[in-house]
């Protein structure tokens, strides 16, 4: 399919005051970075120990004003440790659309990186550092929080680059480094696109260091979401319990339905599952937009149906967009542009790596349900219990992603929708 035309939400009439019934959704306990299907733990950027300072809580308060970028906390000592290990770098490099995708952006903005100073925040092991490098940068600053920033040191010095690679362990808030920058990479994104908030830094980077005019990759970003059905997913996961070797164990249904949609869940559908066109959630522009839009993200949406199925929930995904300084914004394409079967889930779609109809429009890699499978795969918010739509029928309401204040790498979900008069409401921590 593809999205819609631009990228505003539009406001919908308000159905939602009245909500007939609540699904609260809250985790429980369990540690900071605990396994995901991709293995990116809760973290980005790797395993911090003494090179990041600490902080006492009368710092932070004198530390965190709207302008300073947020201290080191315990949770960013945990997330940072999570990269630390090498089997996430190894699945994310494995991930072959991503990986192929950053290298090919690269070259294609050789023009813009060779002979200039570049920046890479979280660089892991520092591939895409070296990618730069090959493609005749002057000087790359690999950064990263991680101890895994050790093993991109002696990787760089083993395909002999380092007199062009400077790998700098350390937060990107905390490094110092003494040039503007013509160019920043970075591969940012978590699951929901914002999850793990790892954008907060390209900003600061780009604050701190990128020259006016220079360039940021990748450029633009889109989150997209649309309503499902994966009866599948719910036969396996609750209707199970009915029946079990002859024995009626529905008593069982309830708890399983809380254990297997308590949290949002991390994994692949196909086009098949959406029941819609999807909306825009947020469009980001990297060159413009500013670390206090983070906080809290806010969209209202209205899908029609596009057959009769239970609706068990909406899934989430993104594009990333790689264009140059020349290249329009995502958001000045037409509609057709805008998916290019990416971002949606067009059936013509021509897997992750889309170049525009247009020459100079972007490269975009894309983690649509049409497109190859990343290991980023979708992210489903499910409901306890299916809602049943006809064809045509209209789904509308709004949602909210914010930062959670326990941790900021946390994100709330509180998503409203209403459907043929009833209202409900969901909320979730992404943890």
């Amino acid at each position: 399919m593809q999205s819609g035309g631009d990228y505003g939400n539009g406001f919908h009439d308000d159905h939602h005051r009245d909500l007939e019934w609540e699904e609260k959704q809250v985790s429980g306990p369990g540690s900071f970075g605990r396994a995901k299907k991709r293995s990116r733990g809760g973290a980005r950027g790797g395993g911090l120990s003494t090179n990041v300072p600490r902080v006492s809580d009368e710092q932070k308060k004198s530390l965190e004003s709207p302008d300073s970028p947020p201290p080191c906390t315990d949770f960013d000592v945990a997330y940072f440790h999570s990269y630390a290990h090498v089997g996430i770098h190894e699945e994310m490099i494995k991930d072959r659309a991503r990986t192929e995708t950053y290298r090919e952006a690269i070259m294609q903005h050789q023009s813009l990186i060779q002979g200039k100073v570049v920046v890479d925040v979280g660089c892991g092991t520092g591939i895409l550092s070296i990618f730069c490098a090959q493609a005749g940068a002057k000087r790359v600053y690999a950064v990263d929080a991680s101890d895994i920033a050790v093993q991109a040191k002696e990787v760089v010095k083993a395909n002999g680059l380092s007199d062009k690679v400077i790998v700098l362990h350390g937060r990107v808030e905390d490094v110092e480094i003494d040039e503007e920058v013509d160019v920043i990479i970075s591969e940012w994104m978590g699951y929901m696109l914002l999850y793990e908030s790892m954008l907060g830094s390209v900003i600061t980077a780009r604050d701190r260091w990128l020259k006016p005019g220079g360039l940021i990759l990748p450029s633009h970003a889109t989150l997209y979401m649309a309503p499902i059905s994966h009866p599948d997913r719910y036969s396996h996961s609750i209707d199970f319990w009915r029946n079990v070797y002859g024995i009626d164990m529905s008593a069982m249904m309830q708890l399983a339905k809380q254990c297997a949609f308590e949290e949002p869940s991390v994994e692949s559908i196909s086009g098949e599952n959406v029941l819609t066109w999807p909306e825009v959630v947020k469009h980001i522009d990297c060159k413009t937009i500013k670390i206090q839009e983070l906080d809290s993200v806010t969209a209202r949406y209205k899908f029609k149906s596009m057959m009769r199925a239970p609706m068990h929930g909406f899934a989430f995904w993104f594009d990333v967009e790689f264009s140059g300084p020349a290249s329009s914004p995502a958001e000045n394409t037409s509609a057709t542009s805008v998916a290019s079967g990416t971002s949606s889930t067009s059936p013509s779609g021509e897997g992750n790596q889309k170049k525009r109809t247009n020459p100079s429009d972007a490269l975009v890699l894309s983690t649509s349900p049409e497109a190859p499978p990343t290991h980023w795969q979708q992210t489903i918010v499910y409901f306890y219990d299916p809602v049943d739509v006809e064809q045509d029928q209209l789904i509308e309401g709004s949602v909210t992603l914010s930062q959670s204040k326990e941790n900021r790498r946390f994100m709330n979900i509180h998503l409203e929708y209403s459907s043929a008069g009833r209202s409900f409401v969901k909320e979730s921590v992404m943890r």
